[in-house]
């Protein structure tokens, strides 16, 4: 759409529904504060990094401890990831166009981003982390009781119930949306 016809569109509406609508851009200063904290994680995946390097050159990290700060960072990237979704998809479905159509960079999955594939895809990130931090406790099972190791698992059997019906439900969505 080009500015005169956004303009336009723009003086059409009235004041209240205006006043509504620009509301959105109140989710501006939440989508920077994001930003700072993907910074905050980058920031931590070199400390871990240089951490891991510095064990490595002491040559006293057994395999285990190896695995865990390697889980760690694995685990810093998919947070990360899943920042840079809730960033760019929550602008683009909630605040503004980014119009990067035609940018060679442009994320695969940004063509097709709605509020239900975001939440879809939001889930399975948080699925991959929760599966992440259980296997850093099931590596170091005997430093946590039974009780711990339980609740960490029907947790995130939880998370992946609720995003099994969170893609059922967008399915459905989908499906009669088709038909309409």
């Amino acid at each position: 759409m080009n500015d005169d016809k956004l303009a336009n569109v723009d003086k059409k509406l009235r004041p209240l529904p205006r006043w509504i609508f620009m509301s959105r851009w109140l989710q501006a200063p939440l989508y920077i504060g994001l930003i700072v904290a993907q910074g905050v994680y980058v920031w931590q995946f070199w400390l871990e990094l240089v951490h891991l390097i510095s064990m490595m050159a002491d040559k006293s990290m057994t395999e285990t401890a190896l695995m865990l700060i390697v889980l760690g960072l694995i685990d810093v990237v998919m947070i990360s990831n899943l920042l840079v979704m809730v960033i760019v998809g929550g602008w683009e479905t909630f605040v503004s166009r980014l119009e990067l159509e035609n940018h060679p960079d442009q994320p695969e999955w940004l063509s097709h981003v709605n509020a239900g594939v975001l939440k879809v895809k939001l889930a399975t990130a948080i699925i991959g982390i929760s599966s992440i931090h259980l296997l850093k406790t099931f590596i170091n099972a005997a430093s946590y009781d039974e009780k711990t190791l339980m609740w960490q698992t029907l947790i995130h059997i939880t998370f992946v119930l609720s995003a099994v019906a969170i893609a059922y439900t967008e399915k459905l969505v989908a499906s009669s949306q088709k038909h309409h």
